[in-house]
């Protein structure tokens, strides 16, 4: 069964693949039921084992690396912080005809929760900005930079202007784009950030966060983790938080103006470039860039 095509070099991935990987690689694990979980992720395909664990998979090579990095992370810096992260288990290795690297991981409780749909929406806000507080103050040297290896999550915001104004170009007959521009550049024109690079998680989506009885409890796929501007993480407050609860996400965290613009513009940018790009492939993900350039838009409005 495959899982959907969102690129253009992905690889088919499906359950038998997966089973022939585990009769190899971890016998003892293999006669397990295997679920495929249909998540708004693009850069693996999951699968769930038994009742307790996950399969991971890249689907491109450009991912390919997030394996290593990501078991070589995690567990430190994990201690750190205030929800639950992914715990990988085992590290499968290429085999069956799959050509890289893939990983067990133990499953986690929770469930995604579409925007604005929390039981207590100021109380997400303030744990989101507790735990990016935690993240961006973790002191462990010889972390992986931004670039290539975590998608340019965290690289200066200006290296992101030819494709957000590609984007505006494509998207013209469908958004403001005399507005879209006017709040792109003044977030181009905020101070760029001079400080020490911090981790950054790089990738805080709705579908990346898990809650329980309308709470969250955990964060998962740290495949952009890395280090570089802190602004990257301050994008969830208009990817996932409403105008109503972004003040609380902002004083809990407490960042300067720059990085707000900065974060705002992250938003902006990720929302413009993946709208066009996931339309038709990933619906669910397109929903939430259409939500990050509508929220911006707004405030940008609202500023004027």
């Amino acid at each position: 069964m495959s899982t959907g095509k969102m690129h253009a070099d992905e690889l088919y991935i499906d359950s038998s693949l997966v089973a022939r990987l585990l009769t190899a690689q971890f016998p003892d694990w293999a006669d397990l039921p295997i679920e495929p979980l249909h998540a708004a992720g693009t850069d693996h395909t999951i699968y769930r084992l038994g009742s307790a664990m996950t399969v991971r998979l890249p689907r491109t090579r450009a991912a390919a690396g997030q394996v290593e990095k990501e078991e070589r992370w995690l567990r430190q810096i994990a201690p750190f912080l205030p929800l639950t992260i992914p715990f990988p288990m085992a590290k499968g290795m290429p085999g069956e005809g799959y050509p890289w690297n893939w990983a067990v991981y133990r499953w986690l409780e929770g469930e995604t929760v579409p925007i604005g749909s929390l039981a207590d929406p100021g109380h997400a806000a303030t744990t989101l900005a507790e735990f990016v507080a935690a993240l961006h103050q973790i002191d462990l040297a010889g972390g992986p930079p931004a670039g290539p290896n975590n998608s340019f999550r965290g690289v200066p915001l200006a290296r992101r202007d030819p494709p957000t104004r590609a984007a505006i170009a494509q998207l013209h007959a469908t958004l403001d784009a005399d507005a879209a521009t006017a709040a792109w550049e003044e977030a181009l024109n905020a101070p760029a950030w001079n400080g020490p690079a911090v981790w950054l998680h790089g990738d805080l989506l709705p579908g990346n966060l898990l809650a329980k009885r309308g709470r969250l409890i955990a964060v998962i796929d740290f495949g952009c983790l890395g280090l570089g501007d802190p602004a990257c993480d301050v994008m969830v407050a208009w990817t996932y938080l409403s105008a109503g609860t972004r003040e609380a996400f902002r004083a809990t965290l407490s960042v300067d103006d720059a990085t707000w613009a900065r974060g705002r513009g992250w938003a902006l940018s990720f929302g413009l470039i993946a709208l066009p790009y996931y339309v038709d492939s990933n619906p669910a993900l397109s929903a939430i860039a259409r939500h990050a350039i509508d929220e911006v838009l707004a405030d940008f409005a609202r500023a004027r």
